[in-house]
C-alpha cells in the first residue's frame, strides 16, 4: 500500500503537465537569467496551461478519467489540443524573437508529439516517461551534463516505475516513452545547433 502511495504521489509531482509548465521558465532562467524565465512563462502558458485546462474540463465534464487520462481511448481530442498549443506557442516564439533554446525545446516537444500521438492511437506510449526524459535531455543542456543526466536518469526510472506499479503502463510502454523523450529531444537540440559539453 506505501508503494502504491509513493507511485500516485511520483505521478501526480511528475505529470506531463506540471513538467512542460515548470521546465520552460527554469530552464530559461538558468540559460539567460531573467529574461530567459520571462520568455519562459509564455512558452509554459501555452504548452502546459493549455492543454491542462483542456484536460481539468474533460476531468470536470466526465469526458476524461481523470488529468492523467488512463484511458487511452479518451486521449485523442487533449493531445490535438496539445498539438494546436504547441504550434501557436511555437509560432509566437518565432516570430516574436525568442532565444533559441526555448524555440528548439517548444520545437521538440511539437516533434515528441508527432511520434508519440500516432502510436498512442494504436498503442499506450507512456507520456509520463516520454515528457520527463526530454525535461531531462533539455535540462541536461544548462546544467552540469553527467550530473544531470545521472540524476535524471533516476527521476525518470521512479516515473516508469510509479507507472508500471499503478498498472497504468507495462514496463514496454514506459521504456518506449522514454527512448522517444531522449532520441527525439537530443535530436532536436543537435539540429538547433545546440550541443551537449560531454567532457
Amino acid at each position: 500500500m506505501t508503494g502504491d502511495l509513493v507511485a500516485r504521489q511520483v505521478t501526480n509531482l511528475l505529470a506531463p503537465q506540471v513538467l512542460v509548465i515548470v521546465m520552460p521558465p527554469v530552464v530559461g532562467l538558468l540559460a539567460q537569467g531573467w529574461s530567459g524565465a520571462a520568455w519562459g512563462l509564455v512558452a509554459s502558458a501555452f504548452c502546459g496551461g493549455v492543454p491542462a485546462a483542456v484536460i481539468a474540463i474533460g476531468v470536470r465534464s466526465g469526458r476524461l478519467d481523470s488529468h492523467h487520462i488512463v484511458d487511452r481511448a479518451r486521449r485523442t481530442r487533449p493531445l490535438l489540443a496539445a498539438v494546436a498549443a504547441v504550434l501557436v506557442a511555437l509560432a509566437l516564439l518565432v516570430v516574436v524573437g525568442a532565444p533559441r533554446l526555448l524555440v528548439a525545446t517548444v520545437t521538440a516537444m511539437l516533434a515528441a508529439l508527432a511520434v508519440t500521438v500516432p502510436i498512442t492511437l494504436r498503442w499506450k506510449i507512456s507520456f509520463h516517461a516520454a515528457v520527463c526524459a526530454g525535461t531531462v535531455v533539455v535540462v541536461a543542456h544548462v546544467l552540469p551534463f553527467w550530473p544531470a543526466a545521472v540524476a535524471g536518469a533516476a527521476v525518470v526510472a521512479l516515473v516508469c516505475w510509479a507507472r508500471v506499479r499503478l498498472t497504468h503502463h507495462t514496463w514496454a510502454q514506459v521504456v518506449a516513452g522514454t527512448a522517444v523523450g531522449v532520441l527525439v529531444t537530443w535530436a532536436t537540440l543537435a539540429a538547433f545547433g545546440l550541443g551537449f559539453p560531454l567532457g
